[in-house]
C-alpha cells in the first residue's frame, strides 16, 4: 500500500499535463463571494431573480449581470440551465467506459467524443499502475444498456479507440453539484 501512496503523491506533485490550462486563480470580493454562494444553490424562481439575488447579497442587479456575464465569458461558468435528473426522464443506462489509449490517441479522439450527444464526460487520466493500462474515460448515457453498447460500437468504428473496459452505474450513491462557496 505504501508504493500506492507514493505514486499518488508523486502524481499530485506532478507538473500539469499539456491538457491542462495553467490559468492563474480568480479572486473574488466578499460581495461576489455572496452572488457566487446564491447562484450555486437555487436561482430564485421568481420573475426577478437576478434582483433577488442582488438583494440578499447587498449590491446591484447590474453587478449580478456583470459578474455572471464576465464569468461565463472567461469559461468558468460554462452554462446556466436545469438540473435535470435524466433517472426520472428516462435515461436509466449509464456506463464509464476507461479506454486503452495513448495520449496522441486521447488528443485525436477528443473531438468526436467531446461532440457526441450521449457522452457527458471524457478524461485523459494517465494510470500510475501497470495492471491498468486505460487512461482515457468516456462517461455514457442512454434509455437502455443496448444503446450504450451501441455507442461503445460506434466509437470503436469511428476513433482510433479500440480496447475498454465497461463499468456500468448499478446504483447512485451521491451525485450533486460541488459547493466551491460556502
Amino acid at each position: 500500500m505504501r508504493a500506492a501512496c507514493a505514486t499518488f503523491n508523486a502524481m499530485q506533485s506532478a507538473p500539469p499535463h499539456p491538457f491542462q490550462e495553467e490559468k492563474k486563480p480568480m479572486e473574488f470580493t466578499p460581495t461576489e463571494q455572496a452572488l457566487l454562494r446564491i447562484a450555486q444553490k437555487n436561482i430564485p424562481d421568481t420573475l426577478t431573480p437576478y434582483a433577488d439575488m442582488a438583494k440578499e447579497a447587498g449590491c446591484a442587479e447590474e453587478d449580478v449581470l456583470a459578474l455572471l456575464s464576465s464569468l461565463k465569458e472567461s469559461g468558468a461558468i460554462r452554462r446556466f440551465g436545469a438540473s435535470i435528473r435524466h433517472q426520472r426522464t428516462g435515461w436509466t443506462s449509464n456506463f464509464m467506459v476507461a479506454w486503452i489509449a495513448t495520449e496522441q490517441m486521447a488528443e485525436e479522439a477528443a473531438a468526436a467524443v467531446a461532440a457526441h450527444a450521449q457522452i457527458s464526460h471524457c478524461y485523459y487520466r494517465p494510470s500510475a499502475y501497470p495492471e491498468w493500462p486505460y487512461a482515457f474515460y468516456t462517461m455514457i448515457h442512454g434509455r437502455s444498456d443496448g444503446e450504450c453498447l451501441a455507442i461503445v460500437e460506434e466509437l470503436k468504428k469511428t476513433t482510433c479507440l479500440e480496447t475498454c473496459e465497461i463499468l456500468k452505474s448499478v446504483k447512485e450513491l451521491k451525485k450533486i453539484s460541488m459547493t466551491y462557496f460556502a
